[in-house]
């Protein structure tokens, strides 16, 4: 009488774990936890489950998969979202086809030839344009969520994608406010660009906003921009700021890796951060708590941001509600590079 083989099936029932995960650990894929690699490694050894390659390429032939294009390979901003969409991808059964690219190239291209060569069930487009038509997006015949932007600029149906991301401009705005509310008038505002149709001209149109409803004329002299939204670029345009004579308390940047540049660039030119110039950003990266002064910023939620991409997607695949779009709250973090005057 033969012995019984165990399927991927039965060692995921062991384990606790899903099919996809036990693909993953066969496939020796680094996005699974050394203690569970280790219990599905440990069950393999022990049953009489032997992989093959031709089982392999069933398993992900047939696998449930969900493609996530990274569009901007080194923004920081995207770690703790990309943790949380895989973990919630996982808990689900799904299994993930990451690919990241440049930021300037097409996420969409890219993403249609995921589609078609891992037979993806659904796309999650993290970071990416914001003025799609629906031209573009013919190519794509799956349910896709734009996560962490919205398509604010183009022509598409709301009804025929979803988005989850932060309300731009009003967060741009409440990070003036709080600037104005401590006494500053002579706000700058360092950002990418004041018309690229991005998530630079939204909270600038912010900064514009709030200084108008306070009774400030803006002044663009103030306004410096940097052409991306490099560490670099925005070192370079805060000192181009401060050597242009222009004479101003605060900085409102758009972004809390361009502000990190900046506070450096202020102390290069003997400015103190926040004696003489108060700084607020937006984002709350992990790492602007550990520079100093700390960054004082509007935090995004990224991990929801992720866990919602990941629900709304699912929902749509299985059938259990349509196309949706979710605007999820900053909050305020206080640091010590803001100061009343």
């Amino acid at each position: 009488m033969g012995v019984e083989r165990l399927t991927i099936k039965d060692i995921a029932r062991l384990c606790g774990v899903s099919v996809s995960t036990v693909s993953r650990v066969l496939n020796d894929r680094p996005d699974v936890s050394p203690a569970v690699r280790e219990q599905v490694l440990e069950a393999v050894r022990e049953s009489n489950y032997v992989p093959n390659n031709s089982a392999r390429y069933l398993v992900k032939a047939n696998s449930d998969a969900i493609g996530l294009v990274v569009r901007g390979v080194s923004n920081p901003f995207y770690s703790d979202v990309i943790k949380a969409i895989n973990r919630e991808i996982d808990a689900a059964g799904y299994t993930l086809m990451m690919q990241q690219i440049g930021s300037s190239e097409d996420e969409i291209s890219r993403g249609a030839i995921m589609e078609r060569e891992k037979k993806l069930r659904g796309l999650i487009f993290l970071g990416g344009r914001w003025d799609y038509s629906a031209e573009e997006l013919g190519t794509i015949t799956v349910p896709f969520v734009c996560c962490s932007y919205t398509n604010s600029f183009g022509s598409l149906d709301r009804g025929s994608f979803s988005s989850v991301s932060i309300e731009d401009e009003s967060a741009a705005r409440s990070a003036v406010n709080e600037l104005i509310r401590l006494g500053h008038r002579r706000i700058a505002c360092l950002l990418a660009e004041t018309d690229d149709r991005s998530i630079s001209e939204l909270r600038y149109r912010g900064y514009l906003a709030a200084l108008r409803e306070a009774g400030i004329e803006p002044d663009m002299s103030l306004v410096e921009r940097t052409g991306s939204f490099g560490m670099d670029e925005a070192y370079a345009a805060t000192k181009r700021l401060v050597a242009s004579g222009a004479e101003f308390t605060a900085m409102f940047i758009i972004a809390d890796a361009m502000a990190i540049a900046a506070i450096k660039a202020l102390a290069d030119c003997g400015r103190d951060v926040p004696r003489d110039c108060s700084v607020i950003a937006i984002d709350g990266l992990s790492m602007s708590e550990y520079v100093r002064p700390t960054l004082t910023t509007l935090c995004q939620p990224m991990s929801q941001i992720g866990e919602e991409s990941v629900r709304i997607l699912l929902d749509v695949i299985e059938g259990r509600s349509g196309c949706r779009h979710v605007t999820v709250e900053t909050a305020l973090r206080p640091g010590a590079s803001v100061a009343a005057l």
